[in-house]
């Protein structure tokens, strides 16, 4: 067995076996713990999604802003090939398993945001904050912290972006005819211009691309539908009959295709307890840390149950087979032809392009806030926004498909080590959940301080000093 088949049979193990178990009975417990906590305040996620943020000095991230990061990494390459992947190895039924996932998953996501914002640290000029953050000053383990930081910058930093560029590049070469060297390029450059200029210009430009890819392409799904509205109701019927045949399936002790593939793309598109998404949470200014908690929660619900199901609804209704050869972005180009004819292929390649360079500057912003964990030396910074433009270039003109075994990998291991700590920590989130709910129920607008409650690590908090301001 060489190297790469060797690889290959630790990621496949990985991640359709531990890993998988691992996410659903950590979500499964915290959705019971936090009293159902996704379904219960979904109105209130979307209020404190567009209301004004504190008032705090400029160069500070917003609410929305924090969310838009989260969603430009959640929302990548992966919702069209990977979503597509799923249905042509695991049928209709693998979308029932990616929709059961995220409504479980999204608590998950809640609690580790929520810990993110109350351990979150300040580098004089913007919140930074994460696993590797919570894991130092709540567990008091640095060392498992670096561990974390180690695993998130290579599979996010360099591993992930050398992906997102390379089928950045292989789609603009296939449509356009450019050459891949000159699109790495020009992406390249676009990427130091902006990654050089911080969180500020990251969450600036994230808060302008995300909504309007997302909602762009939601909007040309719904065009397919409303189009082929005689075929929906089959499309339904197939997803929840196959969905719930392989739910009996595994009573019987059979873990069938539909399974393990929505439930694996599942958890690597919305990413609920990876331990990715509260690199971006920690960056809001908000009054309380159960606030954006909530809001990265519903961000699951965003990247899976509206986008993974877009991209569902334009392969299933175009009735186009997938197979083992026949996958990924090739499957979703041929269905969107068939949705909606020739354009189709500038459409998907505008599409791609979008999601691939907005997962880029949020998987450089995970990777960022990591290195000045491990390091406060500038040096370091410098060295890694380097490396991070270089393997830009290098992902654009060479094949990525080892790297994306590789990738999987350190990014299965930092999830378990994620699930570790919020699981031992998931009583702080529960606590402020509480504190939250108490505020509300008094009819205030709620507000945290440290000095209110008990929480482990509670000298090593500095976000919540005081009061904060109310917000106007």
């Amino acid at each position: 067995m060489d190297a790469r088949e060797w690889i290959m049979q630790i990621n496949d193990y990985l991640w359709s076996y531990l890993l998988i178990f691992v996410l659903i009975a950590g979500g499964l417990f915290f959705t019971i713990r936090m009293g159902f906590v996704q379904f219960r305040f979904l109105p209130e996620m979307f209020k404190l999604l567009f209301v004004k943020g504190l008032k705090h000095e400029k160069g500070q991230v917003s609410s929305f802003q924090a969310f838009a990061i989260g969603t430009a990494a959640r929302v990548g390459t992966g919702n069209i090939a990977g979503v597509s992947t799923a249905i042509a190895l695991g049928g209709p039924g693998a979308v029932f398993w990616m929709w059961l996932i995220a409504l479980i998953g999204a608590a998950s996501a809640f609690v580790e945001s929520t810990l993110a914002q109350v351990y979150k640290v300040h580098d004089g000029k913007a919140w930074r904050g994460g696993p590797a953050y919570y894991i130092e000053r709540a567990l008091g383990e640095r060392w498992l912290g670096i561990v974390f930081a180690i695993l998130i910058t290579f599979a996010f930093g360099f591993a992930f972006n050398s992906v997102q560029a390379n089928t950045i590049a292989l789609s603009v070469n296939n449509v356009f005819e450019v050459n891949t060297v000159w699109v790495g390029l020009i992406l390249s450059i676009v990427t130091a211009i902006v990654i050089f200029g911080g969180i500020r210009s990251i969450s600036t430009l994230s808060g302008i691309i995300v909504p309007v890819m997302a909602g762009g392409y939601i909007l040309l799904a719904i065009w397919v539908v409303i189009t082929n509205l005689d075929v929906v109701p089959q499309v339904f019927s197939a997803i929840f009959s196959e969905g719930v045949l392989s739910f009996q399936q595994l009573f019987g002790g059979a873990v069938g295709a539909a399974v393990l593939q929505g439930i694996r793309r599942g958890l690597f598109s919305n990413e609920a307890g990876m331990g990715s998404a509260p690199n971006a949470a920690a960056t809001a200014e908000v009054s309380h840390p159960v606030k954006q908690g909530l809001i990265q929660s519903l961000s699951v619900f965003v990247d899976t149950l509206f986008i993974c199901t877009a991209t569902a609804m334009i392969v299933l209704i175009s009735g186009v087979e997938g197979s083992d050869s026949f996958q990924g972005i090739e499957l979703a180009q041929e269905a969107l032809l068939v949705g909606i004819g020739p354009i189709a292929t500038t459409l998907m390649t505008v599409a791609i392009l979008l999601f691939a360079f907005s997962s880029i500057l949020a998987n450089y912003y995970y990777g960022e806030t990591n290195i000045e964990f491990i390091s406060e030396k500038k040096r370091y910074l410098i060295i890694y926004r380097i490396a991070v433009v270089a393997m830009v270039m290098f992902g654009s003109v060479r094949s990525a498909g080892l790297v994306w075994s590789i990738a999987d990998i350190f990014m299965g291991l930092m999830a378990l080590v994620n699930m570790y700590a919020i699981f031992r920590l998931s009583k702080v989130a529960k606590i402020l959940l509480d504190d939250y709910v108490s505020q509300k129920r008094d009819g205030k607008d709620p507000t945290f301080y440290k000095e209110g409650v008990d929480l482990p690590g509670k000298e090593h908090i500095e976000a919540w000093e005081s009061k904060k301001e109310d917000i106007s």
